[in-house]
């Protein structure tokens, strides 16, 4: 009898497990098509897609729909969403009580994987252990995140742009201040999924704002594994809906700067954190020690002593600009 947890995938290798790809919608009608396209043509092609709608009004939903009922031999879930945001809908799928053990890939609405995405990831998630020297069994209990570059696009896909290159790479301190993770390019191992559903609960009741955020937090907190490929991975359409959209041009950079001086980044931080404080997660003793000194510093004085105290504790951005404006920030008390 052959193992129900192994397929042949299109390029020719056996691979193992089925991924659970989690895509939440929200009016997403006008490039939804070519996005569950491009799971189709996966060459890892064993996959489930669980979608969580947050109130559609345009034809999502019969979109949806559809294409479960073009293809009954996946299994196909669709959720329904509370209005709430996307962050919410995303943590909400993965604390669902019935989500399968198992990796989850995260999927946003407009984009279009790229073939290779989930044979890459999971290639790439399955040599975390070769790259540290642990053995093979005990990789199996690390969690591990993957995430990768995109093709920046127009809302026609033309054009494309590789996304930017973080050089200092990831970690903790960086993590308390900026996320340098695509939520829609993010691979969770097993390991990971378990981490996150622990965490989820904390995150639901602090209303956290940016879901791949919480997740490189949440990661760096508990020691995981963290790869971000620099080998695109999808299409990244910008348009006018993207919630955030990616870090390139003058009008992106003004609004950044703007959501950070206006409040918005503090709230943000302060939800992160709040999530992180009440999770029950195991965190490393520097990393524990990292997370009280940085709460407090944010309670703490301004002026010079707080910049002073944020250099000390290794809290960076990924660029010399951003981290000055951190610094900036700190200086004035709006951090």
């Amino acid at each position: 009898m052959s193992d129900p947890n192994l397929h042949q995938n299109k390029s020719g290798g056996a691979r193992a497990g089925r991924i659970q790809i989690l895509m939440c919608t929200h009016n997403g009608a006008e490039h939804l098509a070519e996005q569950l396209q491009s799971f189709l043509d996966q060459t890892h092609d064993n996959w489930a897609l669980w979608v969580r709608d947050d109130r559609s009004t345009d034809e999502t939903m019969e979109i949806l729909t559809a294409f479960r009922q073009a293809h009954p031999e996946r299994d196909i879930r669709l959720l329904a969403g509370g209005g709430q945001g996307s962050a919410i809908n995303f943590v909400s799928l993965l604390a669902h009580p019935d989500l399968p053990p198992g990796p989850v890939a995260l999927a946003d609405q407009d984009d279009v994987w790229l073939p290779h995405k989930l044979e890459r990831a999971m290639a790439e998630l399955a040599r975390v252990g070769i790259r540290t020297g642990i053995s093979a069994t005990s990789v199996q209990e690390l969690p591990a995140v993957y995430s990768s570059r995109t093709y920046l696009t127009n809302a026609a896909l033309q054009g494309r742009k590789p996304s930017v290159i973080h050089k200092q790479g990831p970690g903790f301190g960086n993590a308390l201040v900026q996320n340098i993770l695509a939520g829609n390019a993010m691979v969770l191992n097993a390991k990971a999924v378990s981490l996150l559903r622990l965490a989820a609960p904390a995150a639901l009741k602090a209303s956290i704002s940016h879901h791949d955020w919480w997740i490189y937090l949440v990661a760096t907190a508990a020691g995981a594994r963290v790869i971000n490929d620099l080998e695109p991975g999808l299409l990244y359409r910008q348009h006018g809906q993207n919630l955030m959209g990616a870090n390139r041009g003058m009008g992106r950079a003004i609004e950044r700067l703007t959501m950070l001086t206006d409040g918005r980044y503090a709230e943000w931080v302060s939800r992160n954190l709040d999530a992180l404080q009440a999770a029950p997660i195991a965190m490393a003793p520097t990393e524990a020690a990292l997370l009280r000194s940085f709460v407090q510093l944010r309670k703490g004085r301004s002026g010079l002593g707080r910049v002073r105290d944020l250099w000390r504790l290794g809290v960076r951005r990924q660029t010399w600009m951003g981290t000055l404006t951190l610094y900036l920030l700190a200086l004035t008390g709006r951090l």
